[in-house]
């Protein structure tokens, strides 16, 4: 028995040498990745000390990204390298490109993760990439500078914003045929939906609001208007969104304000504005939503905020002009 032991001990001590550095924090390693359009780079933080672990080599100008299905890579837009970067969160570093097209701004999975659907601004179209073919199967025409993205909880519709036409256009993701396009705010942007999948949520940047949209019939159900106080509506410039698992919250970065607004998703009332960075763009929650990280792109910093007080608990440096931060918690 103790031979037995002794050489199973062994066999784990071998195999544990063997693997890859880094191979047990391919998931859930607390990192918060950041892209940084202006140092071609991911910026990657301890997410506990908030220290600088690497900054990971990408195309140029890195935007919009999220976590792949099995939560073991992360995919980047290099916008001005026109494709997407994949990042194995093991190795921290880029292990495959993807082309996709001209000018990429933010992209959304597929509900199988097999396709990637990417806004292409100077296209006016929205690319249909097949991931583990590395190639664009289709295009679908949208309205100017297209840039929010959304696949629908059920996987059958994508909504795509049109910043110059002021439109969200449903998409029916089985014929890549549109189905709806609706007029909403000045300059729409981004998207997120209530857990049910029955309402999209859409910034409207210099509409100083968010339009809610029946996803059922595609119209318009309500809009919220921000006012924080001293500032201008044309300073109150609304780009990211995110919601809460239950649904009942939504945070929306105001931009120029400095601010992120706190949404009663029920009531529509806003209840509260918290002063953050230079220009509140990106914001995500991580996984138990205990912690929101704002990202700010003119002061070139997150800020880590306790969502139960609302109170921004520090702000980080990460690299210049931040875009986008995802959390692999």
């Amino acid at each position: 028995m103790n031979r037995l032991k002794t050489l199973g001990c062994a066999v784990a001590t071998t195999l544990m040498l063997a693997l890859p550095a880094g191979a047990a924090l391919a998931k859930d390693t607390g990192y918060i990745f950041v892209s940084s359009e202006n140092d071609n780079a991911v910026t990657v933080l301890d997410g506990k000390s908030f220290q600088v672990v690497k900054a990971i080599p990408t195309g140029e100008r890195p935007r919009d990204m999220k976590l792949s299905a099995d939560r073991t890579q992360i995919f980047v837009i290099a916008s001005n390298s026109e494709r997407v970067d994949v990042i194995d969160i093991a190795r921290l570093e880029v292990v495959r490109s993807i082309d996709v097209g001209e000018d990429p701004e933010m992209f959304d999975f597929s509900k199988d993760g097999s396709r990637i659907f990417v806004s292409n601004e100077e296209d006016a179209a929205v690319s249909v990439v097949d991931v583990a073919g590395n190639t664009v199967v289709a295009q679908v025409e949208v309205g100017e500078e297209p840039e929010g993205v959304l696949v629908s909880k059920d996987g059958s519709r994508l909504y795509v914003t049109s910043e110059v036409a002021n439109m969200v256009h449903v998409i029916d993701t089985a014929n890549n045929e549109i189905l709806a396009n609706v007029v909403v705010g000045n300059r729409p942007r981004r998207f997120a939906d209530t857990p049910d999948g029955s309402e999209v949520w859409v910034t409207n940047e210099l509409g100083a609001s968010v339009t809610v949209l029946d996803a059922k019939n595609n119209t318009i159900k309500d809009t919220i208007t921000f006012e924080p106080k001293g500032f201008r509506s044309d300073d109150v410039t609304p780009v990211g969104i995110t919601m809460t698992r239950d649904g009942k919250t939504a945070y929306v970065t105001l931009g120029r304000a400095n601010h992120f607004a706190v949404v009663d998703v029920a009531s529509r009332k806003v209840r509260d504005y918290v002063l953050v960075g230079s220009r509140a763009w990106g914001v995500t929650l991580n996984r138990d939503e205990s912690m929101l990280v704002v990202v700010n792109g003119l002061s070139d910093d997150i800020s880590i905020v306790d969502t139960k007080t609302n109170k921004v608990l520090r702000s980080v440096a990460v690299g210049r002009v931040p875009h986008t931060a995802v959390i692999d918690d």
